[in-house]
C-alpha cells in the first residue's frame, strides 16, 4: 500500500478538490435547504426539481452544460476571462466546480431534512419571550439543525472526491491539475500491468467514502437522539 509520489499527488489533489467543492457549495446548499424547508412560493416544486436534477441526469450532461457555461464563449467563462483573466478549463478549480454541482443535491437534501425536523414550537416560544428572528436562528434553529448540516457537508465531500463523469467531460483528465482519484483509476485501467495501482487507488477511494458515510450516519443519529430528548 505504499504510494508513489504521483499517487500522493493524486490523493492530495482529490482532497483539495473535495474540500473546495464542499466549502464553496455549503452556504448555497444551506440557503436552498432553508428556502425549500421553510418557505412557500410559486415555483417551489420546480426549484426543488432543478436542485436535484444532477442526481438523475447523466453526469456527462452536467459536464457538457458546465463546458458550455464556463467555456471561452460561455456566459460565465467569457466574464471570468474578460474581467479577471481567469479560466477554469483544464484546472483543478474547474474540477471543484463540477464536483460541487454534483454534490449539491445530497447536501441540500440532508440539510433540508434537518431543518424540517426542528420543532417550530420552540422557535415560537423563543419569539414569545422576546428573541428576534436573528437570535432565534443563531441560538436555536442552527444549533438544532447543525448535525444535519454537518452530515450534508460530509456527504458532499464524499461525493466530490468520487466525482467522475462531469469532471472528465468539463475539464478533461489532466495529471496534476484535474486527475482526481476516479480519473486516475480510469487511466490506470487503460494501462497494461497497472493492476497494483488500480488496487491501491481503489482501496483509498473506498476507505475515504466509508469514513465519510460512517461520519454522516453518526451525525444523523445524533440529530435523532437530540430530537427524542426534546
Amino acid at each position: 500500500m505504499m504510494l508513489s509520489a504521483d499517487e500522493w499527488t493524486i490523493l492530495a489533489l482529490s482532497l483539495k478538490v473535495g474540500a473546495l467543492a464542499m466549502g464553496a457549495v455549503l452556504p448555497l446548499a444551506f440557503a436552498l435547504a432553508w428556502v425549500l424547508a421553510r418557505t412557500r412560493f410559486p415555483g417551489k416544486l420546480l426549484l426543488d426539481a432543478v436542485v436535484h436534477l444532477p442526481l438523475v441526469v447523466p453526469p456527462v450532461v452536467t459536464g457538457w452544460v458546465l463546458l458550455l457555461a464556463f467555456g471561452p464563449a460561455g456566459p460565465l467563462g467569457s466574464v471570468l476571462d474578460r474581467w479577471f483573466g481567469v479560466t477554469v478549463l483544464f484546472r483543478w478549480t474547474g474540477a471543484a466546480i463540477a464536483a460541487g454541482i454534483m454534490a449539491l443535491p445530497l447536501m441540500v437534501r440532508a440539510m433540508r431534512l434537518s431543518i424540517e425536523a426542528v420543532d417550530r414550537r420552540l422557535e415560537s416560544a423563543a419569539r414569545t419571550l422576546g428573541a428576534g428572528p436573528g437570535r432565534v436562528f443563531w441560538t436555536l434553529t442552527l444549533p438544532l439543525s447543525l448535525p444535519g448540516v454537518l452530515a450534508g457537508a460530509v456527504l458532499g465531500f464524499a461525493r466530490s472526491i468520487g466525482e467522475f463523469g462531469a469532471t472528465i467531460t468539463f475539464v478533461s483528465n489532466v495529471p496534476g491539475q484535474t486527475q482526481t482519484l476516479p480519473l486516475a483509476i480510469y487511466s490506470a485501467l487503460q494501462q497494461p500491468g497497472a493492476e497494483a495501482t488500480v488496487w491501491r487507488l481503489s482501496a483509498i477511494s473506498v476507505a475515504l467514502s466509508l469514513v465519510a458515510l460512517l461520519a454522516s450516519e453518526l451525525l444523523t443519529r445524533r440529530v435523532r437522539r437530540g430530537l427524542h430528548v426534546l
